[in-house]
């Protein structure tokens, strides 16, 4: 695989609390330059985003329900919805993990759905993060498939936030749960080109890395 081809599933991603506009302006510089399919960036950041990549090719992705999931789910589509209508093309949602312990798939569900059709209304598409540390592997296979049902066009394997981030494992797991329903989207510790194509290897369709640069440039920061 070229370094081409894969910049062009990667999502050079920057929710830090602390990055600054000009921060964002340089990340959305870098992903012009390497090639990078989209950035990810705070909500609050997507006009600028926008802004920064207009005319390009360079898309723009954000998170809902950052970064437990918790939030309740009518706030969790309003701020999809206000993402998409800011101009993001992509919301990462973080899926509500306390109900998938609980196996209420039901719920789980219902909440991924209205965050999706929330999306829809501004023509902007949803990636659901099931945070896999933190699930059985049988939960994540119910959560994939609550998450294709629901109209979700990835399943993500984690925020970064959690013990631990993506994992061939998982990733294979996840595409042969989904059969091609949806797609799956690595992330969560992705540091460098090896470990990158490991994921792509092994399925994912997307990859999401806060240095994303290195991916492509082994030593670049």
């Amino acid at each position: 695989m070229t370094d081409t081809d894969l910049a062009q599933r990667i999502d050079s991603t920057l929710l830090r609390a602390d990055a600054t506009a000009a921060d964002i302006q340089r990340l959305c510089a870098e992903a012009i330059d390497l090639g990078f399919f989209a950035v990810c960036v705070q909500p609050c950041r997507v006009p600028l985003a926008c802004a920064e990549l207009n005319g390009t090719r360079v898309r723009v992705a954000t998170a809902a329900g950052f970064p437990h999931g918790v939030n309740l789910t009518r706030i969790k589509a309003a701020e999809a919805a206000e993402s998409a209508r800011s101009g993001a093309h992509e919301i990462d949602m973080v899926m509500n993990v306390g109900l998938a312990k609980e196996h209420d798939w039901e719920a789980v569900g219902e909440d991924i759905r209205r965050v999706v059709d929330a999306a829809a209304g501004y023509g902007a598409i949803v990636k659901v993060i099931l945070e896999c540390a933190l699930l059985s592997d049988e939960e994540k296979r119910l959560a994939a498939l609550a998450a294709a049902d629901a109209g979700a066009a990835f399943v993500k394997t984690s925020t970064g936030y959690a013990s631990g981030g993506a994992t061939v494992a998982d990733v294979k797991l996840l595409v042969c749960t989904v059969e091609g329903r949806c797609k799956v989207k690595a992330a969560g510790g992705i540091r460098d080109h090896e470990t990158a194509i490991a994921m792509v290897e092994a399925g994912a369709d997307r990859i999401g890395a806060s240095s994303a640069a290195a991916l492509l440039c082994p030593g670049r920061k």
